[in-house]
């Protein structure tokens, strides 16, 4: 099922790896099959790999179809679902949020060094605040990691000094830290492939998977073959429709789009960008921004919770891009693309089993590559019987709601409404 049009993003005219995999063809046994190729199915599979096991990935289209390979391309740090965590555990439960907090950042670098995956990764993050409120609110994340021992990661940035990050006077001040980066996320979809295939793991790309037979040894079916397996692994998050009666009403699809321009070329790149950092505000309706290599500007933003596409991607997005950056007016734009992503009420990524050996993994609400790499490590761990941090989030409640792809998208969009209006006032 194709939920969103199949664009030709920014991403898929630089890849830098045109690898295709078969379609499975017969019926085939592993010890796991992932169902999703992109990064929580990738990671979740790379990790099994490197511990031995036989592991079989299905993808209905391509890897990196998703989310995965058409995001902004912000690795940005944290956990969704603090808050909901905190009240549920208490103070008991830091720990495990500073541990977390990080931990998507080594596994994506430990990947891109260990299997020497080319994907312009850069560091550089920069949260910028359009209002007094936004700026207390980035004084005291400041003093929070400060606290942790990492203050001299972060910086806090005046609206006098935003000239030396970014080219606009739209803001009060922001918040830099060294840590969070930016990459191509299509070439890390293919390149943790790659790592993955050249481990044993076996790869089906246009192999949409119809249904799942439950039993001691669960069956996964394909229009033309199946896979066999003690362990299968949901990993669709937005576009899948499998184990609707277990999972369905709990996660909503929304879209969000990006539009790419011209090489800006060294002059016009290093007016806008000067430090050549990632970019979000902190409205609820956000935008987020970043050059790629080739001095592009990337730009992002409208996320739309009512399931329904724009007509015109670039008539929606540019006018954001020029009231941050004026000067990029009669800038052509060559790529516009959009896609679906996974968002969760509560926030907090939704993991657990339908039975004992079908896992379930979705819902990072738009701050995928960091979390989804976390959860893939978690999913390893839970399949080799390490319990804890999967439970975690196992035991977390989610609410449900009738027919999510009508009523609960058009509840979470009127819901959205309200933070509109606030981010006007």
């Amino acid at each position: 099922m194709r939920a969103a049009p199949d664009y030709y993003s920014y991403y898929k005219a630089t890849v830098n790896d045109s690898t295709r995999h078969p379609r499975l063809e017969g019926d085939e046994v592993a010890d796991v099959c992932i169902i999703g190729g992109g990064y929580t199915g990738l990671s979740t599979t790379l990790g099994l790999a490197e511990k031995g096991y036989a592991v079989t990935l299905l993808e209905s289209f391509n890897i990196g179809w998703g989310a995965s390979g058409r995001n902004g391309g912000q690795l940005i740090h944290g956990i969704g679902g603090k808050s909901y965590l905190r009240k549920k555990y208490g103070p008991d439960i830091e720990a495990f949020i500073n541990r977390l907090c990080w931990r998507g950042h080594e596994i994506v670098e430990e990947n891109i060094k260990k299997y020497d995956i080319e994907c312009d990764l850069k560091y550089g993050y920069l949260d910028c605040a359009f209002k007094t409120r936004q700026m207390s609110d980035l004084e005291e994340e400041f003093e929070h990691y400060d606290s942790l021992g990492m203050g001299d990661r972060f910086r806090l940035v005046s609206a006098n000094e935003l000239s030396d990050y970014i080219g606009t006077s739209v803001y009060k001040g922001g918040l830099y830290n060294d840590r969070d980066a930016h990459l191509h996320p299509l070439n890390l979809c293919l390149g943790e492939a790659r790592a993955a295939a050249g481990l044993g793991a076996k790869i089906y790309e246009q192999s949409q998977v119809l249904s799942i037979t439950h039993g001691r040894e669960p069956r996964v079916h394909t229009e033309h073959g199946s896979i066999r397996a003690k362990i299968v692994v949901l990993a669709g998050n937005a576009y899948h429709l499998l184990e609707q009666k277990h999972v369905g009403g709990i996660l909503f699809p929304a879209g969000t789009y990006i539009i790419a321009t011209e090489p800006l070329g060294d002059n016009m790149a290093h007016d806008v960008l000067p430090a050549d950092v990632a970019v979000c505000d902190l409205n609820e309706m956000l935008n987020y921004y970043r050059l790629s290599s080739d001095k592009r500007m990337l730009f992002g933003g409208r996320c739309n919770y009512s399931g329904r596409e724009p007509r015109d991607i670039k008539a929606s997005i540019k006018p954001r891009m020029l009231q941050i950056f004026p000067q990029l007016k009669g800038t052509r734009i060559d790529f516009q693309w959009g896609g679906k992503i996974g968002i969760v009420i509560n926030r907090i990524p939704q993991l657990g089993r339908i039975g004992d050996n079908v896992y379930y993994a979705q819902g990072y609400s738009g701050h995928g590559i960091n979390q989804t790499h976390i959860v893939g490590e978690i999913l390893t761990a839970a399949i080799c019987g390490q319990m804890e941090d999967f439970d975690v989030y196992a035991k977390a409640k989610h609410w449900k709601i009738p027919a999510p792809r009508w009523v609960g998208n058009n509840m979470v969009a009127l819901g959205m409404m309200y933070y509109r209006i606030r981010d006007l006032l």
